[in-house]
């Protein structure tokens, strides 16, 4: 196929979703000349994300390192939504709201309670509530709600919204778009020099930023050692919407463990509520089964049993892009020029201003920020070969 090369970029950022444009855009503040490839930006899983900034009910055993980054970008959350809705002219969905977890049994109330244990044990700000005290911030609950977590500083973003407004501030910002799939990637000299794309246009570039989310590990070119090793996590998620007639439904994002299984509901001041999501492991399948369907209808009527009498709207499934420690992975890789925006699983949305932040800096010729060191893609390097003893 005939190759027609364009001009070089300082910055080629390959991928669309909100994390290779929030880099993107950061880059091209930053006053770096900055292109990016996607068929389609603005897509990717935050499409399907449900948008809580949850760093503390998130928060599990051994992913303390991960809170850090959490709590660091959810703080950066209030002025990063000022910045971007200037730059774009456009609302993103941000509620300072609030989360409430609850429990529905026994089991439950003991796994909150641990897991109050360990919020207080790291700092964090929750409270915790009766089953009565539950019912009273939220009506709507069921009444065997037996107890909850109050977490003021956890809120939520529209997704949809989010990358929207990325886009348009991208594009105002003078990001270059290719609305074109990165066939591989170009290397020379030893050097990530660029990318070629799946109509044959080769991009060059100074330095190449991967950010394709779950389709990251699969870019033809990128050496075997430093192609990040992400998969794709299946996720579906209902849409419903609230009838005048049956507003307010809920004040705040509720969510709860449900026969082991994660629930929760995000109220948008629009009269949507989204409810999600599934978690599994199928690979690339992106079907909507009924079967998942069922199972978060079943789950948020036990939680909320007025839900059944929603309209609903949509139904849709997506991929987070998860890697082995389940945190992300950021800056640069063995492969000089080449840089990595990804793995952010189930935190995408949390760690876009974070994220956006750490690569322009590491792009415009300075380090990652110090939250951001301890998840540079060496973490995941092949242990070096036992040098031979000599006789």
């Amino acid at each position: 196929m005939l190759t027609h090369p364009t001009e070089g970029a300082d910055v080629l950022v390959i991928g669309g979703g909100v994390i290779g444009l929030v880099t993107a855009w950061r880059a091209a503040r930053c006053g770096l000349s900055t292109a990016l490839a996607d068929p389609e930006p603005g897509g990717g899983a935050a499409r399907v994300a449900a948008g809580m900034l949850a760093a503390v009910t998130e928060l599990h055993y051994g992913e303390e390192t991960l809170l850090g980054l959490n709590l660091a970008s959810a703080r950066r959350y209030p002025s990063f939504t000022a910045e971007l809705e200037e730059a774009s002219g456009q609302d993103i969905g941000f509620r300072a709201c609030g989360t409430l977890a609850v429990a529905l049994d026994a089991d439950d109330r003991a796994h909150l309670r641990e897991l109050h244990e360990l919020q207080r044990r790291s700092g964090l700000e929750s409270e915790w509530l009766t089953g009565r005290e539950c019912r009273r911030l939220e009506p709507m609950l069921a009444p065997g709600v037996r107890g909850g977590l109050r977490v003021d500083g956890d809120h939520q973003v529209d997704p949809r919204r989010l990358a929207a407004a990325l886009l348009t501030a991208c594009e105002r910002a003078g990001v270059v778009f290719h609305r074109r799939r990165a066939d591989r990637l170009s290397v020379v000299a030893d050097r990530a020099a660029g990318a070629v794309l799946d109509d044959g246009t080769e991009v060059a570039a100074g330095q190449v930023v991967l950010a394709a989310g779950s389709l990251s590990g699969r870019l033809a070119g990128v050496p075997a050692h430093v192609l990040p090793p992400v998969r794709p996590v299946k996720g579906q998620v209902l849409r419903l919407t609230v009838p005048p007639a049956h507003a307010p439904f809920l004040s705040r994002t509720v969510r709860a463990v449900v026969r082991g299984s994660q629930v929760y509901l995000v109220p948008r001041e629009n009269g949507e509520l989204v409810v999600g999501a599934t978690t599994e492991e199928m690979g690339w399948d992106t079907t909507v089964t009924a079967g998942g369907v069922y199972e978060l209808l079943r789950d948020a009527h036990e939680l909320v049993p007025g839900i059944t009498e929603l309209p609903l709207i949509e139904t849709r499934a997506g991929l987070r892009p998860a890697s082995p420690d389940n945190a992300p992975l950021l800056g640069r890789t063995a492969l000089p020029g080449l840089h990595l925006a990804t793995g952010h699983g189930r935190n995408g949305v949390l760690l876009t201003p974070v994220t956006g932040d750490a690569m322009a800096s590491l792009l415009a010729g300075g380090e990652l920020p110090e939250a951001a060191r301890p998840f540079s893609p060496g973490r995941f390097a092949p242990a070096p070969a036992p040098q031979e003893q000599p006789a």
